[in-house]
């Protein structure tokens, strides 16, 4: 559905800033080269406390980070062969985390039914991929594609975030390309008009038009006019619960968002360029351009986003009953987008859970049916 452009003002809803996650998504944790063999990587989503870990063949597995037997984190223990081991008693989990020894136990006793939740895991674009909702939905999900990945042309340059905010702050400010403001004194860009705004119902696509002018375009190949300042188009696509934007013939970033906390958001995203270098030359100073670019260029930005972001989590809670305006309707159509993936999931679970009761009183009046029809046929043998 295509939305009007005009900047006007519209009321925030602050329900935005309370709303969880949809966990039937595919959500990064860990970059795949930090998850090293013979080690537990300990991570979260949403609250939820993960255990990150290799078996003998390297293949990652995700499990909850918390022993059923008493609680204590697994992450801390070691593995033995494809197992977790708790660093409490020595209970022992597969990667299915069913216990399948206790060493104090004799190896004939039968074991209690004790088991940690696993996770389905992925591993792709270099990141591990946890999905923390109903599994039986995980193949069935549309996992985030990121086609330059394997494309030579493009240059990759990995990316970590960390910002103490809500995931819903983070997200406006990725979708919000009028906070050029912010960036003056890099040199970044301005004069920004948004062009064209479509929604879905898992989408928010925003097209601005944008200026750039100063060193840092230059070096990005985007000053080609005689006064050093050129006129693109920026793409912002989120598409629930990760974005994808691009920067008309020179970058594309996709950022893939794990929410951890209320309070607390991460990020792990591959910005891809195409530098005006021959490619003989980018790939001989590839090691070296790409820190210069992640360090000097790119976390310059970050860092005054982290700043504001945190700022408006700090005064949000400071006082929850606070109105906030905003004229951009991109952002309003974020939080819309936001609040419903939210409700939705809220819903489907509602009812889920209708359905496993509705199960469940259907099995116990059947039982009971059932044990009325034998008492009869006793009482009639009897008879």
């Amino acid at each position: 559905m295509e939305l009007a452009t005009t900047l006007k003002g519209q009321t925030v809803r602050n329900a935005v800033r309370e709303v969880g996650i949809n966990p039937n998504y595919w959500y990064p944790v860990a970059w795949a080269d930090k998850l090293k063999a013979g080690t537990i990587l300990p991570t979260m989503v949403w609250q939820q406390a993960i255990a990150l870990y290799r078996d003998s063949e390297g293949q990652a597995h995700a499990i909850e980070d918390a022993c059923p037997h008493k609680g204590v984190v697994l992450h801390k223990g070691q593995l033995q062969g494809d197992n977790i081991v708790c660093p409490y008693h020595g209970w022992e989990f597969n990667t299915n985390g069913e216990c399948v020894n206790i060493p104090y136990l004799p190896k004939e006793q039968k074991l209690p039914c004790a088991q940690a939740r696993s996770y389905p895991t992925r591993e792709k674009y270099g990141v591990i991929w946890v999905f923390p909702g109903d599994a039986a939905l995980a193949d069935i999900t549309p996992f985030p594609e990121v086609p330059e990945y394997d494309d030579d042309n493009w240059m990759m340059v990995p990316i970590t975030g960390h910002f103490k905010a809500h995931f819903s702050i983070c997200n406006e400010n990725t979708m919000d390309v009028f906070h050029g403001f912010l960036h003056n004194n890099l040199q970044g860009w301005f004069d920004p008009v948004l062009l064209s705004l479509r929604e879905t119902d898992g989408t928010v696509r925003a097209q601005y038009r944008v200026r750039y002018q100063g060193w840092i375009s230059k070096v990005l190949g985007l000053s080609s006019e005689e006064d050093g300042i050129t006129t693109r188009t920026v793409t912002v696509h989120y598409k629930y619960p990760h974005y994808h934007s691009t920067l008309e013939g020179v970058s594309s970033l996709h950022l893939m968002r794990l929410p951890v906390s209320p309070t607390e958001t991460r990020s792990f995203s591959l910005l891809f360029l195409q530098l005006p270098l021959p490619k003989w030359l980018r790939d001989t100073f590839k090691p070296l351009v790409i820190p210069f670019i992640r360090r000097f260029v790119f976390m310059r930005f970050l860092n005054q986003d982290v700043e504001m972001m945190e700022s408006e989590q700090k005064t949000y809670e400071a006082g929850r009953d606070r109105r906030y305006v905003e004229i951009n309707p991109a952002i309003i159509a974020l939080q819309r987008l936001v609040v419903r993936q939210y409700e939705q999931f809220v819903q489907q679970s509602s009812q889920l859970q209708g359905h496993r009761n509705g199960d469940s009183q259907r099995t116990v009046a059947f039982s009971k049916a059932g044990v009325g029809q034998v008492e009869q046929a006793s009482e009639s043998s009897v008879g």
